[in-house]
C-alpha cells in the first residue's frame, strides 16, 4: 500500500502540470463514453475536387510522337530558322488553356505528364527552357463550377486564384516525376512595364534558370485589372522571350499551325513559313475559343511581335509537341526581322507605361518617322499628361494615330510653355531635343496582320 508521502508527491506532480490533467480527460474511457467524435465536419455538398496525379518516377527521356501523320501539311518542312528553333540554347514555350485542360475545365495530369516530357527532353539535350502557361482562369472554372468562362472581373480573378493553385501543384507533381523544381513566375502588364520591375522579373528568371529550376510564366489574372492585362499569353510569351533573351519561342495551341483561313472549310491552304509580312496577305485569322482568350490572330501578332525583338517562332499545336521541341519540323516558323529593334526600344514601344502624349503636327511626324531626326518643340502641339523628365511619352499624329514612344527630356510643366517655338527663340538651357532621336522608337516599320 502506498504511503502518504508518496501519494502527496504524486497529487502535488499532477496539480503542477495541467497538461497532464487534460490529457487524462482526453484518454479517459468510462461507461458514458461515445464512438462517434463530439465535434463533426461539416458537408460543402458535391463540387468536384481536384485529384492531383501519381508521382511516377520517369524511366526514360524522350520526346512524345506527334498527333498528325507524315503527310499532313503541317509536317516536314525545313528551313534555316527552324534548324535554329531545335538548336536554340534558351527557349520559351507557351503552353494554351485547351492543351492544361479537360472538356469540363478541369486540370488534366496526363496532358500536363505528356508536356513535361516533351520539355524534358529538350532539357537533357542542353537547352534551357522557359514555360508561360496559361489557363489558371480555365483550371479554376470546374472546381468553382462555372460553365462558362467568366465576363466579370471579380469572377474571372477569383477563378484565376484558384487555378493558378492547381496549376503550380500539378507543374511540380509533373516535374517531380524527374526529380526537378518548377518556380512559379506571376507578371502583369505594369510589371512589365516599369523597367525596374521588369529587371527584377528578369533576374527571377534568369536565377531559377542557374538553379536548374523550370520557371513558370503566367499572367496575374488574380490583380490584373483591364488597363493592366498583357491581354492573352501569347504577347506574354513573345515578350518574356525577349525579357529572358531567348533565342527561340515556341508558340502551342491547339490548331497544328497558320491556315490562310479556317481549316475547317474547304481550300484552307496551310503556311509553313512567314518571312515577312508579304506572307500573311489574304491571311483570314479568328478570335480566342471557349477556354482561352488569344485565337489565331493573338498568335500571329505574338510571334510578329517576337521577330521584332530577333527571335524565331515556331507555332504549332501541343499534340506535336515533340516534333516542335526536337527537329521542330512541324508548323509554321516565323522568320525573326533582321532589321530586330534593340532590346531599350523594343521595351519602349512594346512593354513600357507611357506617362503622357506628345501630340504632333504633319512635319513633325515625317522628320521622327520618315527622316528619324528627334522631336523638336516646335513640331509639337499639344501636351497630354502630368510627366516628369525621363517618362516614357506616347508620340501621337495629327490624325489621333499613335506613330511611336521616346523618353523625354522635359517635364509637362515646362515643356507646356515650348510648344510650337523653334530651337533659336527657346532660352539656352531648352534647347535639348524633347525626345532625342537615340531614344526615340516609332511603329512606322512595323508589321500588321492583314485583313
Amino acid at each position: 500500500m502506498p504511503t502518504g508521502k508518496n501519494d502527496d508527491h504524486i497529487a502535488q506532480s499532477d496539480d503542477q502540470n495541467p497538461a497532464s490533467s487534460v490529457s487524462a480527460a482526453l484518454t479517459y474511457s468510462g461507461p458514458e463514453e461515445v464512438s462517434e467524435p463530439i465535434n463533426t465536419v461539416a458537408s460543402y455538398g458535391s463540387r468536384p475536387v481536384h485529384q492531383p496525379g501519381p508521382v511516377v518516377p520517369a524511366t526514360t527521356i524522350e520526346f512524345p510522337d506527334p498527333e498528325i501523320p507524315e503527310d499532313h501539311p503541317a509536317m516536314g518542312h525545313e528551313s534555316r530558322y527552324r534548324e535554329d528553333i531545335a538548336r536554340a540554347r534558351r527557349i520559351v514555350v507557351k503552353i494554351g488553356s485547351s492543351s492544361l485542360t479537360d472538356e469540363n475545365g478541369h486540370v488534366d495530369p496526363r496532358r500536363i505528364d505528356i508536356i513535361a516530357d516533351a520539355l524534358e527532353a529538350r532539357m537533357d539535350r542542353g537547352s534551357d527552357v522557359i514555360v508561360v502557361s496559361s489557363g489558371a482562369v480555365a483550371c479554376g472554372m470546374g472546381p468553382l463550377e462555372l460553365a462558362q468562362r467568366p465576363t466579370d472581373l471579380a469572377t474571372k480573378q477569383a477563378a484565376a486564384s484558384v487555378g493558378q493553385v492547381l496549376l503550380a501543384q500539378e507543374w511540380a507533381r509533373s516535374f517531380a516525376r524527374y526529380g526537378r523544381t518548377i518556380g512559379q513566375v506571376l507578371l502583369t502588364a505594369s510589371d512589365a512595364g516599369v523597367r525596374d520591375r521588369a529587371r527584377n522579373a528578369q533576374r527571377t528568371i534568369d536565377r531559377l534558370r542557374q538553379l536548374k529550376a523550370v520557371p513558370i510564366v503566367n499572367e496575374n489574372d488574380t490583380v490584373a485589372t483591364v488597363d493592366m492585362r498583357f491581354g492573352d499569353n501569347d504577347r506574354l510569351a513573345a515578350l518574356v522571350s525577349h525579357l529572358a533573351f531567348a533565342d527561340a519561342l515556341v508558340l502551342l495551341s491547339d490548331v497544328d499551325g497558320l491556315f490562310d483561313r479556317n481549316p475547317a472549310e474547304p481550300g484552307a491552304q496551310f503556311v509553313p513559313e512567314v518571312k515577312s509580312g508579304k506572307d500573311l496577305m489574304g491571311v483570314i485569322a479568328g478570335d480566342g475559343g471557349r477556354l482561352g482568350t488569344g485565337g489565331m490572330a493573338a498568335k500571329v501578332s505574338a510571334a510578329r511581335l517576337a521577330s521584332r525583338a530577333g527571335v524565331p517562332v515556331l507555332l504549332t499545336s501541343m499534340d506535336n509537341i515533340g516534333a516542335a521541341l526536337d527537329d521542330a519540323q512541324v508548323g509554321t516558323c516565323f522568320w525573326p526581322q533582321e532589321d530586330r529593334l534593340s532590346a531599350w526600344k523594343f521595351w519602349v514601344l512594346y512593354a513600357a507605361d507611357a506617362s503622357g502624349r506628345l501630340h504632333l503636327d504633319e512635319g513633325a511626324v515625317a522628320a521622327v518617322t520618315q527622316s528619324r531626326k528627334s522631336l523638336l518643340a516646335v513640331g509639337i502641339t499639344r501636351v497630354e499628361g502630368d510627366f516628369s523628365q525621363g517618362d516614357i511619352v506616347d508620340i501621337v499624329g495629327a490624325d489621333g494615330e499613335l506613330v511611336g514612344r521616346g523618353e523625354v527630356n522635359y517635364d509637362s510643366a515646362m515643356l507646356d510653355g515650348m510648344i510650337g517655338r523653334p530651337t533659336s527663340q527657346l532660352p539656352d538651357f531648352a534647347r535639348r531635343p524633347v525626345v532625342h532621336a537615340d531614344y526615340l522608337s516609332t511603329y512606322s516599320n512595323r508589321a500588321q496582320l492583314p485583313g
